[in-house]
Protein backbone atom coordinates (compact mmCIF):
# COMPACT_ATOMS: atom_id res chain seq x y z
CA UNK A 1 0.00 0.00 0.00
CA UNK A 2 1.45 3.43 -0.90
CA UNK A 3 1.83 5.99 1.50
CA UNK A 4 -0.23 9.22 0.80
CA UNK A 5 1.57 12.20 -0.73
CA UNK A 6 1.76 15.23 1.37
CA UNK A 7 2.20 18.16 -0.79
CA UNK A 8 5.16 20.74 1.05
CA UNK A 9 5.00 23.28 -1.30
CA UNK A 10 6.13 26.32 0.02
CA UNK A 11 3.54 29.36 -1.36
CA UNK A 12 3.65 33.30 -0.99
CA UNK A 13 4.19 34.53 2.40
CA UNK A 14 5.05 30.87 4.30
CA UNK A 15 8.97 31.26 3.19
CA UNK A 16 11.25 34.17 4.11
CA UNK A 17 13.74 35.88 1.41
CA UNK A 18 17.16 35.54 2.05
CA UNK A 19 17.73 39.58 3.12
CA UNK A 20 15.33 39.15 5.97
CA UNK A 21 17.10 35.95 7.30
CA UNK A 22 15.76 32.84 4.99
CA UNK A 23 13.40 30.25 6.79
CA UNK A 24 9.66 29.70 7.27
CA UNK A 25 7.08 32.07 8.64
CA UNK A 26 4.73 31.32 10.99
CA UNK A 27 2.23 30.97 8.19
CA UNK A 28 4.75 28.24 6.83
CA UNK A 29 5.45 26.36 10.17
CA UNK A 30 1.35 26.10 10.80
CA UNK A 31 1.01 24.92 7.10
CA UNK A 32 4.04 22.24 7.19
CA UNK A 33 2.51 21.28 11.17
CA UNK A 34 -0.59 20.57 10.13
CA UNK A 35 0.31 19.02 6.74
CA UNK A 36 2.65 16.51 8.44
CA UNK A 37 1.73 16.42 12.14
CA UNK A 38 5.36 18.02 13.35
CA UNK A 39 5.64 20.69 15.90
CA UNK A 40 8.21 22.94 14.04
CA UNK A 41 9.30 25.99 16.15
CA UNK A 42 10.04 29.44 15.25
CA UNK A 43 13.67 29.98 15.74
CA UNK A 44 15.68 30.40 19.09
CA UNK A 45 18.42 32.52 17.88
CA UNK A 46 19.13 34.41 21.54
CA UNK A 47 22.27 32.76 22.19
CA UNK A 48 21.81 34.45 26.27
CA UNK A 49 18.82 32.43 27.07
CA UNK A 50 18.96 29.11 28.63
CA UNK A 51 15.71 28.34 27.01
CA UNK A 52 16.36 27.46 23.56
CA UNK A 53 20.10 26.85 24.04
CA UNK A 54 20.46 23.13 23.64
CA UNK A 55 18.04 23.51 20.15
CA UNK A 56 19.87 26.41 18.80
CA UNK A 57 23.59 24.37 19.18
CA UNK A 58 21.77 21.29 18.31
CA UNK A 59 20.60 23.11 14.77
CA UNK A 60 24.05 25.21 14.60
CA UNK A 61 26.09 21.95 14.89
CA UNK A 62 23.56 20.13 12.33
CA UNK A 63 23.15 23.28 9.29
CA UNK A 64 27.22 23.88 9.51
CA UNK A 65 27.28 20.80 8.34
CA UNK A 66 25.12 20.51 5.67
CA UNK A 67 26.63 21.03 2.24
CA UNK A 68 26.67 23.92 -0.34
CA UNK A 69 28.28 27.28 -0.24
CA UNK A 70 27.82 30.31 1.87
CA UNK A 71 27.76 32.85 -1.39
CA UNK A 72 26.18 32.04 -4.67
CA UNK A 73 28.02 32.98 -7.78
CA UNK A 74 27.49 36.56 -7.67
CA UNK A 75 28.82 37.00 -3.84
CA UNK A 76 25.39 36.94 -2.11
CA UNK A 77 24.56 34.97 0.87
CA UNK A 78 22.95 31.63 0.37
CA UNK A 79 20.00 30.45 2.13
CA UNK A 80 21.90 28.39 3.96
CA UNK A 81 24.21 31.39 5.39
CA UNK A 82 21.38 33.66 6.45
CA UNK A 83 19.57 30.83 8.45
CA UNK A 84 23.08 30.25 10.52
CA UNK A 85 22.80 34.42 10.37
CA UNK A 86 19.44 34.63 12.10
CA UNK A 87 20.21 31.72 14.27
CA UNK A 88 24.03 33.14 15.89
CA UNK A 89 26.04 30.20 14.46
CA UNK A 90 29.57 31.09 14.76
Amino acid sequence: MAKSQVNLSVGKGEKLPVSKGAGLTAKGRAKYNRETGSNLKAPAPNPKTDKDAARRKSFCARMSGMPGPMKDEKGRPTRKAASLKRWNCK
